[in-house]
């Protein structure tokens, strides 16, 4: 459905304000003082415009968990947020391991109609980490899949790794790893440190995230194949994707909103939203992924979007499922992580949560700059929104287990577009 729009008096990632002339899923006109006949006027005063934010990194749960999350529940939320598309994860039941359950994943994000849907494909068949799942035919399927992933596992095994890197070199696919070394994480269930010592918890070492995505980068480097490093969570972490790049190897890395503000410490209370994978680490390990997302040695912001029902997160800590959600909050975290304390501008933004991303996924028609014939996909943001405390229940998403529950995050997304189609509009889903 075409619509027509006229946003006027909006800043441009920050930079000078003007109009937005929206017709025909693109952008008309960008300039001073446009006239669009017959076109709804939004008045932007005050509102920054992003190209539409794009996560690497989404679990939808759909098929087989719809208790915790579905295709149209997520992506939902996902528009809320800012997001015009967004990377399903693999780990369903059955898990998108075959060119059939990746498309019907993908239809499924069609049929909601909220945001694009880029279905990841498993790595391993059943992310058993053990044979190569079905990649080309889900390369060639309808869902053109280019991003695989065993997420929430790693890929363990480096001639299996190796394989999986020379394979997807073929049709420009990425391999996105969980870097976690399971023999250094058997029982793990905090960052090992004084908090996990002092609350009896068994330790979840730096060492097992770093001794992956240092031997990753080397094996990237042998094939020339394109590696993507999941939620990178330690200071360490940062330093060996620095030095990859710094050889000119096609290593990219994520960070998430979490691992950009929250530490360990909050684990205290043993409350488990604060249980995650990666595990929430130290400030000194914040402050290095900050600075690391700020020169661009992380590319990008991922939500790793984990929803769970109540009753896989209210119990005891050990027994706990892993994760939280994070699409309805991302861009505000990143406004209090890296905006308010000078670390990104705006532009900044758009860069690390719109172009980086889309094209680390291979994501047509996203991340573009805001100019005349371009896509019209994008976030209206208010950053002077005031502080409002986060309220899961009034989230779309299913699950409520939000580590930011009750904090007071700054912005608001005021409206999202795809393709100039409004999903967004004054903080609520329009259709």
């Amino acid at each position: 459905m075409s619509e027509q729009w006229l946003i006027r008096g909006v800043s441009v990632c920050g930079g000078p304000v003007v109009d937005l002339s929206v017709a025909d899923g693109e952008f008309a006109g960008v300039g001073a003082a446009l006239s669009a006949p017959g076109a709804r006027v939004l008045d932007g005063t005050g509102l920054i415009a992003l190209p539409g934010l794009v996560d690497l990194h989404t679990h939808l749960r759909e098929p087989g968990r719809e208790d915790a999350e579905t295709v149209q529940t997520g992506t939902r939320a996902a528009a809320l947020g800012g997001y015009t598309a967004v990377h399903a994860m693999a780990n369903t039941e059955p898990v998108a391991d075959t060119a059939g359950v990746v498309e019907q994943v993908w239809r499924l994000g069609r049929q909601a109609g909220y945001c694009d849907v880029r279905p990841v494909g498993a790595v391993t068949v059943a992310l058993g980490g053990r044979q190569l799942a079905e990649l080309g035919a889900m390369a060639d399927s309808a869902a053109a899949v280019r991003v695989f992933s065993d997420d929430g596992f790693c890929v363990a095994d480096p001639l299996l790794m190796r394989r999986a890197l020379e394979y997807v070199k073929a049709f420009d696919g990425v391999i996105a790893q969980h870097a976690q070394e399971p023999r250094l994480t058997e029982g793990a269930q905090l960052n090992e440190g004084e908090v996990a010592s002092r609350l009896g918890l068994a330790g979840w070492p730096a060492a097992a995230e770093e001794a992956i995505i240092a031997r990753d980068c080397l094996l990237a480097a042998h094939t020339g194949s394109a590696l993507h490093v999941c939620h990178v969570s330690t200071a360490g972490s940062v330093e060996i994707i620095r030095w990859a790049k710094s050889k000119g190897w096609r290593v990219t890395a994520e960070v998430t909103p979490h691992h950009l503000l929250l530490t360990d410490d909050l684990a205290e209370g043993y409350d488990t939203v604060f249980k995650v994978n990666p595990p929430l680490r130290t400030r000194a390990d914040i402050d290095a992924l900050r600075a690391g997302l700020a020169d661009g040695t992380i590319d990008c912001v991922a939500t790793d979007h984990a929803p769970h029902p109540v009753e896989a997160k209210e119990t005891e800590w050990a027994a706990a499922a892993n994760g939280m959600t994070g699409l309805e909050t991302a861009l505000r975290v990143v406004q209090l992580a890296m905006v308010d304390t000078g670390l990104l501008d705006w532009a900044g933004v758009a860069d690390r949560m719109s172009a980086r991303p889309a094209a680390i996924g291979r994501v047509p028609g996203h991340g573009a700059p805001i100019a005349p014939g371009g896509p019209a996909s994008l976030t209206l943001y208010d950053p002077a929104a005031p502080p409002e405390p986060v309220n899961p229940a009034a989230h779309a998403s299913k699950s409520g287990n939000s580590p930011f529950a009750g904090m007071a995050l700054p912005g608001k997304v005021h409206a999202t577009f795809l393709r100039g189609v409004c999903t967004v509009l004054d903080g609520k889903v329009t259709r």
